[in-house]
């Protein structure tokens, strides 16, 4: 698949949830994918900073398969090699992560994605050719520690005018705060907990969802 489709798909997302084992509540990260994929998700990542490189691309090929199999796109975080060997339809990049243009030039067909905390950043991104950006974080969030704290929704209202490209937003968003998020321009919801945590966590991305669609409606 292309880029260009591979976006195409990606902008006609709403929730998009990010898995890691360790906040799946004791459940394996495998079945939290499952849950999520059954309530309707469509844009998954992996992200799993501690399995050294074998298991983590065993679990990429599994996640390519069932993700394939829903017709869900499959993201990894950090990862452009092990993307690429297990089929994945993309990476996620932090600030220190590999520089966007290598990136590029080893993936030319993935969707390359890359965290930003503030306008300077997001622009700096959309430049380099992302695929999209991710704001962030919107609230605190015990999940990923960014020297930048919580930005809070008025930087997704700054960002917004200035881009292009799809965004994301994530960072503490919960059922109960996901409306100050969506009314400050944001389409894409990126959550961990509020589903990977949830007791129910088919019902809990089902409730995201149907709040998303709601705004677009």
């Amino acid at each position: 698949m292309q880029v260009a489709d591979r976006i195409v798909r990606f902008r006609e997302a709403d929730l998009y949830v990010v898995i890691t084992e360790a906040y799946c509540a004791g459940r394996s990260g495998l079945d939290v994918l499952d849950a999520c994929l059954e309530a309707g998700v469509r844009l998954v990542q992996l992200r799993e900073k501690h399995m050294d490189d074998r298991q983590l691309y065993e679990t990429a090929r599994l996640w390519r398969k069932r993700t394939k199999a829903a017709g869900a796109l499959f993201i990894l975080d950090d990862r452009v090699d092990i993307a690429l060997a297990s089929g994945a339809d993309g990476v996620h990049l932090g600030q220190n992560d590999l520089p966007f243009p290598a990136a590029r030039a080893l993936a030319p067909d993935l969707i390359l994605g890359l965290s930003t905390h503030n306008p300077e950043e997001a622009l700096a991104a959309q430049e380099a050719g992302a695929s999209y950006i991710n704001i962030g974080p919107i609230f605190p969030t015990n999940t990923k520690e960014v020297p930048t704290g919580a930005v809070g929704t008025a930087m997704i209202e700054a960002i917004r005018p200035l881009l292009h490209i799809p965004f994301t937003c994530m960072g503490g968003i919960k059922a109960n705060n996901i409306d100050q998020v969506l009314s400050a321009g944001a389409s894409i919801a990126a959550v961990v907990t509020a589903v990977t945590a949830a007791p129910d966590v088919s019902a809990a991305a089902a409730e995201l969802r149907k709040k998303i669609l709601q705004y677009r409606a």
